[in-house]
Parts: C-alpha cells; sequence; structure tokens
C-alpha cells in the first residue's frame, strides 16, 4: 500500500489506538494530522516523528466544541490543500451506575464519542466534494452490540456511530468517498506481557489485539483501490464475538 503524501486525520491519536493507526500511516509515505486534547503528549509525539523524518503534525483541539472542529479542517486545507482520509477515533468511557450518571455525563460521552465523528465527517465531505478520492472510517466497539453493566452511553455513541456510517455512506454515494466503521473487541494498549493464557485462551484467534490490528484494518479499508467495501461495519475482536458462552 503507497500513502505518500495523502493527508490523514487521525482524531484522539496522541495515545492508545490512535496513536499506532498514526504510526502506521507514517510509515507508508503520509501526511499525518494528530488531532488531540493531550498536547503534552501531541507535541511530544510530533517531536518524536519528525526526528525520524515523518510528516507530522500536532493540533491541540477539545472535539467537543464544533468549532474547533470546523477551524481544524480549514487549517489542514489551508497548510496541505486536501484531507484524503479521516480516521474518527477519538472515544471516552464513563463508568458508572445508571441510578448516577448526571445528562452531563451523558451528553460529554455522546459529544466526544458521536457528535464530533458527525461533525468531523461533514467537514470532510465539503473538503472532499467533486475530488476522486476520500475514506472515512469510523472507529467504533463491539459494545454496540454487546454490553457490560454501567456502559450506557458509551453503547448508545457507538451503536450510533455505526448507524452514522452507513446514514452517511449513503449520503456520499455521488462522490468518490466510502464510509466505514471499524468495532475492535479487546485491544491492550498496554501492559500486553502481563495478560494471562487463559486472557488469550478467551479468543479464536487465541491471543488479545494489538491496536496493530485496528491499524492494519484502516489501512486497508482507506487503500485507493479499495472502493467497494462501502456503508460496512468491520468487527475486529479475534472472533470473541462469535463464542458462545455458557455457564
Amino acid at each position: 500500500m503507497d500513502y505518500t503524501d495523502k493527508v490523514v486525520i487521525v482524531t484522539g491519536s496522541a495515545n492508545g489506538i490512535g496513536k499506532v493507526i498514526s504510526r502506521e500511516y507514517l510509515k507508508l509515505g503520509a501526511v499525518v494530522v494528530i488531532a488531540d486534547i493531550d498536547e503534552k503528549s501531541g507535541q511530544s509525539l510530533e517531536l518524536e516523528y519528525r526526528k525520524q523524518g515523518y510528516k507530522a503534525f500536532f493540533y491541540h483541539i477539545d472535539l467537543r466544541d464544533v468549532a474547533s472542529v470546523r477551524e481544524l479542517f480549514h487549517r489542514v486545507v489551508t497548510a496541505h490543500h486536501k484531507v484524503d482520509i479521516l480516521i474518527n477515533n477519538v472515544g471516552k468511557v464513563i463508568s458508572k451506575s445508571l441510578y448516577d450518571l448526571s445528562i452531563e455525563e451523558w451528553d460529554e460521552v455522546i459529544n466526544l464519542n458521536l457528535r464530533a465523528a458527525f461533525v468531523a465527517a461533514q467537514e470532510f465531505a465539503r473538503c472532499n466534494r467533486c475530488t476522486k478520492y476520500g475514506r472515512i472510517v469510523n472507529i467504533a466497539s463491539t459494545r454496540y452490540l454487546m454490553s457490560e453493566a454501567n456502559s450506557e452511553a458509551y453503547a448508545a455513541s457507538k451503536g450510533g456511530l455505526v448507524s452514522l456510517t452507513h446514514a452517511l455512506a449513503l449520503s456520499l454515494n455521488s462522490e468518490k468517498v466510502t464510509v466505514n466503521a471499524i468495532s475492535p473487541g479487546w485491544i491492550a494498549n498496554s501492559g500486553y506481557e502481563q495478560l494471562t493464557n487463559a486472557d488469550h485462551q478467551q479468543h479464536p484467534s487465541q491471543r488479545v489485539g494489538k491496536p496493530e490490528d485496528i491499524a492494519t484494518a484502516c489501512l486497508f479499508l482507506t487503500d485507493e483501490n479499495n472502493d467497494f467495501i462501502n456503508g460496512q461495519n468491520i468487527i475486529v475482536d479475534g472472533g470473541m464475538t462469535k463464542k458462545m458462552i455458557y455457564i
């Protein structure tokens, strides 16, 4: 895959899965915009990547602020003249009892995980109108179809993201833009060596997932020659959601 000079925005990419997604695009020649609220990590990452010769640019942003998201796209297009790929990766979990979760906390999760993805996709579509290539990937979660207790806001936001994906794909069907989602399962961002054999054996693939697994799926979906997978949600969970469990 060749991503030379493709301009990629990855939200929430100063840490975790987004950090690895950004790195993998950079390794393939892309210009990557690291959009995150974590200024210290983002600036450090930009410096680290620049020293390696990569074209990485950190933008400090609170993605809950609609005006800031729109300004991000304006600044990127002004600097780089285009945006080819949008990875809506940013996400937040508030695990709190149904009886105690406040409306403000509910809104915070929905606004960051879902509304920000819509606004970013809307701006991306405006930037890519009548161009020959564009890709949007929304990072959802297997929580869109299965849950733990006290995860109402997160589950709702990820379910909404999956639905937003196929709606966007249809709305953009006259453009050369595809829109897909990836739903990660158990992805260990750190401490992989501390996981137990029992942790790995829960998965038909015999291991817990890594951020690189999600990055690989992003690279596949956004390849310039891959324009026939559209409006889909790809579950990347080592087969875990297909495993029948009896207690």
